[in-house]
Formats: structure tokens, sequence, C-alpha cells
């Protein structure tokens, strides 16, 4: 029997706050929170909004993976410090699995720099209450918005056939 390596993947959704003086005149009183997302424009995912990450090197942690991901696709420096590691994700795809991966998800709310577009990612702040999760995985919608309000995620994905479908899934 073979057995197959799963890949280690790394997230980061970074989460700013934008005062109504920030927004303009029309803007609610409150702050509104922000996530930085970007449209991927290559390798798995090509088309699909994601947040920053991707695989970890030989040797390295999912914390400094994810310190060198932001890095790289965002231009954006954010310190082990200041990440929050907030669950474990797993994904299979029983007709292709060596996409299979075992993805730690961070937040950030803090960070230096300027966000810029890389090779990877088309970069753009999205409300948090109106992602449009049409435009990311399919999982995104069962997860996401538990930790875009600070809750931790323990969860397993099954995708179907066409590989973009979640087929099962279990969230703990």
């Amino acid at each position: 029997m073979t057995v197959t390596q799963v890949t280690q993947v790394c997230v980061c959704y970074l989460i700013r706050f934008r005062s109504a003086e920030d927004m303009g005149a029309a803007a609610k009183p409150t702050p509104a929170p922000e996530v930085l997302l970007g449209l991927k424009k290559r390798g798995l995912g090509e088309g699909k909004l994601v947040g920053p990450g991707g695989k970890l090197e030989f040797g390295e942690t999912a914390m400094q993976a994810i310190v060198r991901e932001v890095a790289e696709e965002t231009g954006l420096n954010v310190s082990s410090q200041e990440l929050q590691q907030v669950g474990t994700i797993r994904y299979t795809f029983p007709t292709k699995p060596e996409w299979d991966q075992t993805s730690t998800v961070f937040v950030a709310r803090e960070w230096s720099g300027t966000p810029a577009d890389s090779d990877e990612l088309e970069l753009n702040w999205y409300p948090v209450d109106a992602i449009d999760f049409d435009l990311m995985w399919d999982d995104a919608r069962h997860w996401l918005p538990a930790v875009m309000r600070g809750e931790p995620v323990d969860a397993s994905f099954s995708f179907a056939d066409d590989l973009s479908t979640v087929s099962t899934f279990d969230i703990r």
C-alpha cells in the first residue's frame, strides 16, 4: 500500500477596521471590518477569491510559512506575534488525491506596509459582512463567517468529482 503525503498549507485573513472618517460622510457610525482577499491569478484555485497563503517549504512551521507567504503575496509584513492561529481544515479530493491538503488558518489585525498585487494575487479589501462566497472555494461559506466573527475552526471537507463542489463536510 502506498501512503500519500498530504500537502501542508497555510492561509491568513488580514482584518482591518475602517472608521467612519475613513469611509466618508455616508458611512456607518461604527467601524466596519474588512478582510484582504485576492483573486488568484494562477495555479490551484485560479480565478477564485482567496486569502494569502500557500505551501509550507521543507523544514518550515506553519507560522514561518504564513509570515513568508503574506510578504510574498501582499507586500505586507506581519510578525508572528501579530498572528492568531484559529484553526485547521482538512481537504480531500477523492478523484484527485494529489490535491489533498491540510491548511492551518491564521488571522492578523496588525501589520506594516501597504498591500500590493503580486504575480499570485490581485488584492482588494472586502466588507466582512458582504463577502461574495460564490467567488471563493465552495467550502469557505461553511467556515469563514465563523472565523470572521473570531471563532476557531476545525473542519474536514471532501470535494465532488467536479473538484469544485463540497460533497461532504464535518465542522467541529
